[in-house]
């Protein structure tokens, strides 16, 4: 499995969840983060841009995007 190359840290939200996200540092100065259901599939981006992405969450600048 390509994912066991990265340190990968489980977000503090996830709690004890069987759903969980983490997040990693990349080579090249990236960003890795990746859902438990689909550790293969890695997103990556600058830190900068992932720092962006982190503080349009926590403004809920996307709104609600799941139901209950």
């Amino acid at each position: 499995m390509a994912t066991s190359i990265y340190t990968w840290q489980k977000s503090s939200f996830s709690g004890n969840a069987a759903n969980c996200v983490y997040v990693s540092a990349g080579d090249n100065h990236t960003v890795r983060l990746r859902e438990s259901d689909a550790p293969d599939a890695i997103l990556t981006a600058k830190p900068a841009t992932f720092g962006a992405f982190i503080r349009a969450v926590k403004a809920d600048a996307f709104g609600r995007l799941a139901a209950d």
